[in-house]
């Protein structure tokens, strides 16, 4: 018992840090500044990310976005989903590749001289590249769509279902002060029954 209690403030002693017995110390306490410049690097959302994407940064460095897709004109709806990254030797350029889906209800097109109502249904695969120059970005994608259409009537041999292979293209600009995020973007499915889908959209994001 006496030999336990003797023993008691040896082991405290020796869990004492090693500065409190005069070594030096194996470590420094990083800035705030420094610290707050890594976070900001890590977490800066890349050239391409759209005003309401949720952002998830992953340990690896890989970055994910997804975000609902819907068309002012209310006829088409989707999602799209983007995995993409950083280089180490290049921090500002954001390399990515893109997926998305949509569907379109009820869209007025032509074919064969005839107007005609068609559902369509939209799979496309991109390549996306893009650079952050401080606070502004830009970014450009490139893919391929597969589509197919069926008409709302197929009352005439006319109304056939039809399909095909679209080439995807667009480039972005985005600009970010603080909290205020602006956007602008095209985009281009090249088929002429797709056109629906050709969109030019502006944006201005507040976030609270």
């Amino acid at each position: 018992m006496v030999a336990g209690l003797t023993l008691l403030p040896l082991l405290a002693m020796a869990d004492e840090p090693a500065p409190l017995q005069g070594m030096p110390a194996a470590y420094t306490e990083a800035s705030h500044d420094l610290l707050a410049a890594l976070t900001m690097t890590r977490l800066q959302a890349p050239s391409y990310a759209g005003k309401t994407s949720d952002l998830m940064y992953l340990d690896n460095g890989l970055v994910l976005e997804g975000g609902d897709l819907q068309t002012p004109d209310g006829y088409t709806s989707g999602f799209r989903i983007t995995a993409g990254f950083s280089p180490a030797n290049l921090p500002r350029l954001d390399l990515g590749a893109e997926f998305t889906y949509r569907e379109s209800d009820e869209v007025p097109t032509r074919h064969a001289d005839q107007a005609l109502l068609l559902n369509t249904t939209t799979l496309g695969g991109s390549l996306v590249a893009g650079v952050r120059l401080g606070q502004f970005g830009l970014y450009a994608k490139s893919g391929f769509a597969e589509w197919e259409g069926d008409p709302v009537t197929q009352s005439e041999p006319l109304y056939m279902a039809t399909t095909g292979t679209a080439r995807i293209q667009g480039f972005g600009a985005r600009l970010q002060h603080n909290r205020l995020v602006s956007r602008l973007e095209f985009e281009e499915i090249d088929a002429p029954s797709m056109t629906h889908l050709n969109l030019i959209t502006a944006s201005l994001h507040y976030a609270f």
